[in-house]
């Protein structure tokens, strides 16, 4: 089986999945745009072979590549980066070359779009923001007729984005003229604020589509917050999955099709009641990933659920199904993002002594992500949910 990986190297723990598709017989085959020296031993003994491109922006120096794997090794059987910024680049390519065990250019779009997204919420019976598409032809009275029907406020961000960046939250008229005079001339979605918090549903699915693994994270803070306004970044890894989080999941997974592949769907829990969306404590769908959660979230995932999703995705690749024991013990496993320009009472080596055999990670994030994630990485497993706010209130002192 010949799968060649988009980008193996980043973020770094990537190159699990590579070692562990090695071990079950696979031929793992790199591009990427990182001098073939800069990759992680252990990458480089997981490849039969690396080509670097100048850029995997470049979709002909990408063609070139597959191509001459192609000549190579023969037929491509997959090929995925398992990264949301590429995924569009992973569907042209599984088009150009006929690669069947993922999704091409004519359905990736109901993965990226927000837009497309809502269609097929309404598969399910979940519970989802009212929304506009604002396109360079939509008209100010048009959007104050939204923002007028849904009340402020609003959210607006990029129809096809990633995260939080370049998001808006319109808090009135004046907010939403000057979004219309400012915003760039590309689509933008608008859906009415939800009052809740972001807990998602993660994990492998095969390609029957029944899922092989799955955990959640919670976010207590606004993750538009955390980009815009530089609120504290923290979340954590949950010690088990709420029934109705595992119900909302698999309702999206087979509403959207999911099959042969890792997933990511967040959701709102509402934290008060919001007319035409539910009571407090009930789920609201937001939107799906087709790729494992951003960061070290997959990590902790493992450290939190006794797991290995690395190499259950493997599996899944070789297998089709769960050849891997994860019945150990779970906990919460938090994730602390500092920022270089805040000061903070302990250093990030005395928050890892603090936490002693709690710690699991301690380290620096990469430049890509640090808007988002913060620049220290500080990530502990904990027991109990006042051990998890104890460690926060501390690493924020």
């Amino acid at each position: 089986m010949n799968f060649v990986f988009i980008s193996p190297n980043f973020p770094d723990s990537y190159r699990f999945f590579c070692t562990n598709l090695k071990q079950n017989g696979v031929n793992v085959l790199g591009i990427g745009d990182a001098a073939y020296d800069e990759l992680h031993p252990e990458l480089k003994a997981s490849l039969t072979e690396y080509y670097k491109v100048n850029s995997l922006e470049n979709y002909d120096d990408v063609l070139k590549a597959v191509g001459y794997f192609t000549g190579r090794y023969g037929k491509i059987d997959w090929l995925e980066s398992n990264n949301e910024y590429w995924l569009e680049l992973d569907a042209a390519l599984r088009t150009d070359f006929n690669i069947t065990t993922g999704l091409k250019n004519d359905g990736i779009m109901r993965y990226k779009r927000k837009s497309y997204m809502k269609e097929y919420y309404k598969k399910t019976d979940l519970h989802y923001a009212r929304y506009m598409l604002v396109t360079p032809e939509t008209s100010l009275d048009e959007l104050l007729a939204f923002t007028a029907q849904v009340g402020y406020p609003v959210v607006a961000k990029p129809d096809n984005g990633v995260g939080a960046i370049a998001t808006y939250k319109l808090m009135n008229d004046d907010d939403t003229r000057a979004f219309m005079a400012d915003h760039a001339s590309v689509d933008y979605f608008a859906e009415e604020f939800v009052p809740g918090y972001v807990c998602t549903y993660d994990g492998v699915v095969n390609s029957k589509g029944e899922v092989l693994f799955a955990a959640s994270h919670v976010t207590r803070n606004s993750i538009m917050d955390i980009v815009n306004l530089h609120i504290p970044m923290w979340y954590y890894v949950d010690r088990d999955i709420p029934e109705d989080l595992v119900k909302a999941g698999k309702q999206v997974l087979k509403a959207f099709d999911v099959k042969a592949r890792c997933f990511h769907l967040e959701f709102f829990r509402l934290y008060e009641d919001k007319e035409g969306l539910g009571k407090k404590g009930e789920l609201v769908a937001l939107e799906v990933n087709m790729r494992p959660a951003g960061g070290y979230t997959t990590d902790m995932i493992n450290f939190s659920q006794s797991a290995d999703e690395f190499k259950i995705y493997a599996d899944m690749v070789a297998y089709d199904e769960l050849r891997t024991n994860y019945n150990g013990p779970h906990q919460y496993c938090v994730y602390i993002g500092r920022r270089d320009e805040e000061v903070h009472e302990l250093s990030q080596s005395q928050l890892q002594a603090w936490c002693g055999d709690h710690a699991r990670i301690f380290t620096t994030m990469h430049n890509a992500l640090s808007t988002t994630m913060g620049n220290e990485v500080c990530v502990a497993c904990f027991d109990t949910m006042e051990e998890v706010e104890e460690y926060v209130r501390v690493a924020f002192s």
